[in-house]
């Protein structure tokens, strides 16, 4: 049987921390060196972003995460239009070693009117 796209972000979502931006953003408030890591495509993010966010679109996280971010135990935000792509991108992270990520299962305009 062939998984679907929400297949797999519904089997992502049970073995990572799923956040709202409520949630997300008392999180990185509370945190002194929050990444927040927005999975979007590269164009998509040019057009809009959060000021405090670093886009690396979800294809590359393996490959650029390790620059970003050498410390297992930093708190990463994972963010995208909708929930879907930060979730599978938080249970990438959290396979490669990381420990404290967390996936904003929201929408993009809902997370941009909370983080600015």
């Amino acid at each position: 049987m062939i998984k679907t796209a929400a297949d797999l972000i519904a089997d992502a979502q049970t073995k990572i921390n799923c956040v709202n931006v409520k949630q997300a953003k008392e999180l990185y408030q509370a945190s002194d060196n929050a990444v927040i890591l927005d999975v979007r495509e590269a164009d998509t993010a040019e057009k809009s972003k959060l000021k405090d966010s670093v886009n690396i679109s979800r294809g590359l996280i393996e490959m650029k995460v390790p620059n970003l971010c050498s410390d297992p135990d930093t708190l990463i935000l994972t963010h995208c239009g909708g929930g879907g792509r930060a979730s599978l991108a938080a249970a990438t992270l959290k396979e490669m070693g990381y420990n404290n990520v967390h996936a904003v299962t929201a929408t993009y305009e809902d997370i941009k009117k909370e983080f600015g």
